[in-house]
Parts: structure tokens; sequence; C-alpha cells
């Protein structure tokens, strides 16, 4: 049943809650203030893949206080959803839920979860609000709290990544990775000052491809999230000429007269959702050899064969789920040491990755998030 449709049978069977003791009031990423009881004791967790970021700040009680989370890692990032359950066992079965965002949402199952908070992506919002989703879940005793690492990553992170500390009661951590995070975006940023004299090389990304359908072009990031991650690594990134949104579709033609010097891709593991395989298996522990091969049959199809970039081999991947962590700075670093590799030749972002690893988050680290057309560039 979908949220609007049972907001009224809702309203009428729960009953009326007092109101607890106000701990303590938080902003989330909407700007709203939400006052609440913190530590939350019961959380239901709106977008699974920030499992990585809840762990960072508790380690192994990261599931202690969810009663049920979104089915996003298991379709959209199977492979981290390994790493957890090897780690985790118990997670195979947290109960799953839907998306807001495309209706699939069940909100009486979530409902008689008895979460005291519920966590939402920012992108949910304007979906959220047309549902009266926030008043249905505050006729239940449920706080909804925004968290964002995707839509406004500048504005939205650092506070995201605050807000998950207080409801998960590891703020010192939170702390602690706020200050790491800094201190990994300034190795490229203070470099890159030191050298005015670098061009910053054009770069083409394409968002997602080989998911569904035939077409691999050409869907770009604007000046935003992997947009801006190029910026941040010495690129000019070509999507931000045209666009001034998270994301569009930029006509083949234009792409060709842009002539980029470097192509980028993202990739994932996709294949809990894809139907037809095309895109390039990247993230803990892919094949990278077989990414490659993927890699390299993208770039026979129009307009990418006609680029003198790939040509060149100028071409990489970088893995997705970057977009939506507060791990961005790793592919900055990545970005960096591709687009001015004498200048960064020393920096390892896998040794940054495995580093964050060992220091915050409770799963092994595993390679394979970046692979390249020439072997050599890896």
């Amino acid at each position: 049943m979908s949220i609007a449709k049972s907001l009224g049978a809702l309203l009428a069977l729960v009953p009326l809650l007092g109101v607890p003791a106000l701990a303590e009031q938080i902003t989330d990423a909407a700007g709203r203030q939400v006052d609440l009881d913190l530590p939350a004791k019961r959380v239901l967790v709106g977008e699974a893949r920030q499992v990585s970021v809840i762990s960072a700040l508790v380690g192994k009680r990261a599931f202690d206080r969810i009663v049920g989370w979104r089915d996003d890692l298991i379709t959209k990032d199977h492979d981290t959803y390994n790493s957890y359950l090897e780690v985790f066992p118990a997670i195979a079965d947290l109960p799953r839920f839907g998306y807001v965002g495309n209706g699939t949402f069940d909100l009486e199952s979530a409902i008689a979860l008895k979460p005291d908070v519920f966590t939402l992506n920012l992108e949910s919002l304007t979906a959220a609000k047309e549902s009266r989703l926030e008043e249905t879940l505050a006729a239940a005793g449920i706080k909804l709290v925004y968290i964002d690492f995707r839509v406004d990553p500048d504005a939205n992170t650092e506070n995201s990544i605050a807000v998950l500390g207080k409801l998960f009661g590891g703020e010192k951590r939170a702390e602690e990775l706020i200050d790491y995070r800094r201190a990994q975006f300034a190795r490229v940023a203070e470099r890159l000052a030191a050298h005015p004299e670098l061009r910053r090389p054009k770069v083409y990304i394409e968002r997602a491809p080989g998911i569904t359908g035939d077409a691999v072009c050409c869907r770009t990031f604007g000046p935003v999230n992997f947009g801006k991650m190029i910026a941040l690594g010495g690129g000019h990134n070509i999507g931000s000429d045209f666009f001034d949104t998270f994301s569009g579709d930029l006509n083949p033609e234009q792409l060709v007269v842009s002539d980029p010097d470097i192509v980028v891709v993202t990739g994932a593991n996709w294949s809990g959702q894809s139907d037809v395989n095309r895109f390039v298996s990247i993230g803990p522990g892919a094949d990278l050899a077989q990414a490659r091969k993927k890699l390299s049959a993208m770039m026979e199809s129009l307009p990418f064969s006609s680029l003198p970039a790939v040509a060149r081999g100028d071409v990489h991947a970088v893995w997705h789920q970057f977009y939506g962590t507060p791990y961005d700075f790793v592919a900055v670093q990545q970005f960096a040491k591709w687009f001015h590799p004498e200048v960064f030749a020393d920096l390892d972002p896998d040794a940054t990755f495995r580093d964050l690893h060992e220091r915050f988050l409770p799963i092994p680290f595993k390679p394979g998030y970046f692979v390249s057309l020439n072997k050599e560039n890896n």
C-alpha cells in the first residue's frame, strides 16, 4: 500500500504517545531541527550503504541499534554487503525494505519494527513531503532525520557524520573521522597549490554505464559529487561546462567536440539490479583483469571509440559508491594520481583506503576500487 493511501488508516490506529524528555536537538541535512533522545535505541536505516559510516563510528556495535535497513546494499553494492556479512552473519535476517523515492517503501512494515528514528537520504525529501511521510511517522512516535553524502557533499557531509555519531553513540569517533577526512583532502590540495603551473586536463566522467539497456553514453556529472571530485583532483570536469545540476545527459556529438584528455567511468558490482551486466565491476575484492576487459569492450562503442583519449588508453574506472560516502577523498587522491602522475607519483590511494579500514572499520580492506585501460596506470 502506498504511503499516501495508508496515512489515514495509520493515524487512526496509532495511539497518542506521551512526549518523552528531550535530550538534545540536532539539525539534519534538510536543515530541520529535530528533538530526540540520544543515542537512539532503535534505528531504521534509510540507506543501507551508510552502514560503512555507522560502522566507522561504533565498530562492531554497528548493528546493535539497527532494526531494519533499505535493500540497496545487497542490490547496488553486493561485494560490500558480502564483506559485512562475513563479519556480521546475522544481517542476513535483518529486515529489508524498499525506497521511499520510488514508492517501494512498505510503511506499515517499517512502523511495525518500532523504530524511534528513521534516517532517510536527502534525495528522498520531495517524495517524503508529497506522501506526508513525516506526519505519519510522527504520529507513530518516530523521528525522521535526513542524512546526505551525495546531493550536496560540501554542505552536508561533516554534519551528517556528526549526526550519525550522535544517533549511534559514536560522537568522539565522528570527530576523528571528520579530522581524518580533512587531512586526506589536504594531501592533494596542498600539493596542487604548490604547483600553480599545472594544466588541468579535460575529464569526461560517465555515470554508471552498462547497468541497463544498450547505451553506455553519455550521462555525466555536473559540478557536484564526482564532478567536484574531479576538480579537487586537479582536473576540469567537462560536465560542469554544460550542467549546473547533479547530473545530465550530454549529446554524444558534444562529447566528441569537447575532446576530453581523460575518460573515466564509474563502476560497481550491480549484478543484483542489472539486466545486461555490461558494467565495469569494481569494488572490494574485484577481479581487475575482468574489469579491464569490460572497460575495454565499453570503449569500443560510439562515441567513445572515436575519442583520441581512448586511442591513447587514457581511460579509467572508479568505484561508483564513493559518490555516496564520506570516503570520497580516496577517489580524489586517485584522480590526482591519474591527472598529474608526476606530481603525485608517491601517493597511494589504496594505502589510504587500507589505513582508513584499519583505523575505523570492522571489515578488512580488499583492493579493487580502480582500474585503468593501461595496466601501468594502476
